[in-house]
């Protein structure tokens, strides 16, 4: 079954499932649906961040600060998140949930969480989704935000959370270091 096929549930504003649709219907009517950010943080505090391929349809060749996408059709939002993160980066990873949220534009409307996960790497980019990956601090990401193209619903859902875990794990880094060091 090719994404555009794929089944996706429709949700109502509390987000219950209202009906199941597909893809290409959910892309075309601008359907409220499901999706997850996964920030995929290295044990240097560093965010894995990726550039989409030129392929993808919403948002090709954007650079995104979380894995993820949309919950398929009967999953939960950690069985999407599990399966994002295998396909496209490759990896297994325990989450964290950090929150979520809605969001809304003129391209989708979406209600999102947002996990967070510890990994090193290798990454793999199993299923042709991710073109490049770049590790970075968030002084870094503040430095490349005016001049790449970003994907607006992370940026708006999922960057607040992710500042405000990368930040709790660094001070928790920081103040055992002092008290232990």
């Amino acid at each position: 079954m090719g994404s555009a096929d794929e089944l996706v549930d429709i949700v109502d504003e509390h987000d219950r499932v209202v009906r199941t649709t597909t893809r290409a219907e959910m892309r075309r009517d601008r359907l409220r649906h499901r999706g997850v950010f996964v920030a995929v943080i290295t044990s240097a505090n560093q965010l894995v961040i990726h550039q989409r391929s030129s392929t993808k349809d919403i948002w090709p060749s954007y650079w995104d600060i979380a894995a993820g996408g949309v919950v398929g059709a009967g999953e939960s939002y950690e069985e999407s998140a599990v399966r994002e993160l295998a396909e496209e980066l490759g990896i297994e990873a325990a989450l964290v949930p950090l929150g979520s949220s809605y969001y809304e534009d003129t391209e989708v409307a979406l209600f999102g969480h947002g996990f967070a996960v510890v990994h090193d790497g290798p990454y793999r980019f199993t299923d042709g989704e991710v073109a490049a990956i770049e590790l970075i601090t968030l002084d870094e990401f503040d430095a490349l935000f005016a001049n790449r193209q970003w994907c607006p619903d992370s940026i708006a859902l999922a960057l607040p959370l992710i500042r405000a875990h990368m930040n709790s794990i660094f001070w928790r880094t920081e103040s055992a270091a002092l008290r232990f060091g």
